[in-house]
């Protein structure tokens, strides 16, 4: 026990003497979350900007059309010149345009409504919002033109009734969590990373003291070789305990961001994730011949593999070929657990994602042991 503390103040303090280990275990993660918070946008209302060309001025059923479109919440609509239509868009003066083509109330009419072209750059969370609207309510014109069955004036009748019919509705304000989540969950997903390199820096001292003697002086005293490697590893773990801790305060209390599940189940899965990190770390460090070759394959692996696990963006805009790479690993069910508990799931729904971890720092400890069972070989380390 003696030999141990000795050997974990040594490892404590031949780490912590350098700044960048500060840097890296401790400042970086609060960088990340600053970055996640920026990055993922901000709750609250959306005012979407909206702009109309209308080709089919002076139908009556076309402007009725674009009022119906002006009283949706959150839109803020204008009509614009045929030359504006691309500038305004691509400079984001506009979130989307909306082109209405000569001949469309009568279009409506007849039961084949012509496509009101939508012009916009942001994507399917705008337009999807523009369609469903100009959708419901194409809908309904279908509607009253089948009942109608061709006769002109019960169409005209029923369309003014459509028209002048009132209804009541009940709004109810919820708080939209969704942006919270997405930024705890980037927030997560950057931790993770920095964990991997975090533990593969504090497993390469046993590399970096094997290359410089140092790990064979202390070996020619009492000291066993297996605690040599524990200390390492409690110091890793130590580390990797607080630079969660401090990471979690910082974005709830500080930050403010609402992970929508409690602090101690955060805590208990990257407390898991923490123990894969290690693993992995000192079995690349049990199969690499020096710190370089260590090095290289840290670069190869951490990265690739975060990216197809989520960690730098949501997993679902990857194909689904790449999305099942990820059920390969460990990252992937760190941040799968994260989104069922923020569902309102207990414990007892991510218990195999959570064994799946366990699976993961087992086996490679296990690899790892066997490796240095295997490995007497010390004349790479000169």
């Amino acid at each position: 026990m003696k030999d141990t503390i000795w050997l974990i103040r040594k490892t404590g303090i031949s780490t912590f003497k350098n700044y960048k280990n500060w840097l890296l275990y401790f400042v970086l993660p609060v960088l990340a979350i600053g970055l996640a918070v920026l990055t993922r946008g901000q709750s609250g209302d959306m005012q979407v900007k909206i702009g109309y060309l209308n080709n089919d001025s002076g139908q009556v059923m076309t402007q009725d059309m674009i009022a119906f479109i002006e009283r949706l919440d959150s839109v803020l609509l204008s009509e614009i010149k045929e030359s504006e239509v691309k500038d305004k868009v691509v400079s984001g003066d506009l979130d989307a345009a909306l082109i209405f083509p000569a001949g469309f109330a009568q279009s409506l009419k007849s039961g084949t409504p012509e496509s009101v072209q939508i012009v916009s750059i942001k994507g399917a969370e705008i337009t999807g919002y523009v369609k469903s609207s100009l959708n419901q309510y194409i809908d309904n014109m279908a509607s009253i033109t089948d009942m109608a069955g061709g006769d002109g004036a019960a169409f005209e009748a029923m369309y003014a009734d459509f028209q002048n019919s009132g209804f009541h509705v009940t709004a109810e304000t919820i708080e939209d969590r969704s942006v919270n989540y997405r930024k705890s969950n980037q927030s997560m997903g950057y931790l993770i990373v920095l964990m991997l390199f975090a533990a593969a820096s504090l497993s390469g001292i046993l590399i970096k003291e094997r290359e410089n003697r140092t790990y064979h002086r202390i070996i020619t005293s009492p000291v066993k070789a297996r605690t040599y490697v524990i200390s390492n590893i409690l110091v890793n773990l130590a580390v990797m305990v607080a630079q969660i801790a401090i990471t979690l305060v910082v974005m709830i209390e500080i930050f403010r961001v609402d992970p929508g599940l409690p602090y101690w189940k955060m805590f208990l899965i990257l407390g898991l994730f923490a123990l894969v990190a290690i693993s992995l770390s000192l079995a690349i460090m049990a199969f690499s011949k020096s710190s370089m070759a260590a090095n290289a394959v840290q670069n190869i692996l951490f990265l690739p593999t975060c990216l197809l696990a989520g960690c730098m963006f949501p997993i679902e805009i990857m194909p689904a070929m790449m999305q099942k790479i990820a059920y390969f690993l460990p990252q992937y069910w760190v941040l799968d657990s994260f989104g069922k508990l923020q569902e309102g799931n207990s414990l007892g729904v991510v218990y195999v994602n959570l064994l799946i971890l366990v699976a993961f720092a087992i086996t490679l400890s296990l690899i790892t042991i066997y490796k240095f069972s295997k490995n007497n070989d010390t004349r790479s380390y000169i």
